[in-house]
């Protein structure tokens, strides 16, 4: 999802609006074609920064199901001034993916004191969204913020979890870098999630592919970053 907003220090969260450009040679970018989701049972375990200070952690863990892939999310910041909470953020999510779409979706979020939820269901032609309002359908293979999913970066749109909206977005590969990962660089490939006002960095291992971290731009010109713990 984008990346979350803290008042008042704005992030986005399709959040993570959450409550975050790669030029690598063709020879070694590996194509996406080819490329399937990762075999779970994994996690990834994120500590979230802003602008440098920690401010918490989202995790992902992924398993298997009778019914396909399962992904749940659990992200916990808190903004601090002077050691003084001024905003936290919450957000749960529940996913379960079918051939490569997502099939249902139920996410609970508290954004600085305010709640919201969002529920997705199968529908006959796509997928039905009770957010923002009820009885939305979304037809054919709908996919939301899946970071962690290769067939995320082929997509022209994108539903944001925390909203319920289906967001406009523009995914181009960046130049490579590296990415501290535990304290060490590691070779990274950088791929651009472009919204209509935020820019999200997505790193993944230039050896394997596996998602390393990202980072999001905020208003206020703040900085949200993920990395692996």
């Amino acid at each position: 999802m984008p990346m979350p907003m803290p008042m008042p220090l704005p992030l986005p969260l399709p959040m993570l609006k959450t409550l975050g450009g790669l030029a690598l040679a063709c020879a070694a970018a590996p194509s996406l074609r080819a490329q399937a989701p990762p075999l779970p049972p994994r996690e990834w375990r994120f500590e979230a920064r802003l602008d440098g200070e920690p401010i918490g952690e989202h995790v992902f863990r992924l398993s298997a199901g009778a019914q396909g892939l399962q992904l749940a999310s659990d992200a916990r910041f808190t903004v601090r001034v002077l050691g003084i909470p001024v905003y936290r953020y919450r957000h749960q999510a529940h996913e379960q993916w079918q051939g490569g779409c997502l099939a249902s979706l139920r996410s609970d979020t508290e954004d600085g004191g305010k709640p919201s939820s969002v529920r997705a269901a199968p529908a006959e032609g796509g997928l039905r969204v009770d957010a923002p309002a009820p009885g939305r359908l979304l037809p054919g293979c709908v996919m939301g913020f899946a970071y962690w999913h290769p067939a995320m970066r082929r997509q022209a749109q994108l539903l944001d979890p925390q909203t319920g909206q289906l967001e406009p977005v523009r995914i181009q590969q960046l130049e490579a870098g590296t990415v501290d990962v535990r304290g060490a660089p590691v070779a990274a490939v950088r791929w651009r999630i472009a919204l209509r006002d935020q820019a999200i960095d997505v790193w993944y291992a230039a050896a394997g592919d596996d998602w390393l971290g990202l980072d999001s731009s905020l208003a206020g010109g703040r900085r949200l970053s993920y990395r692996l713990r």
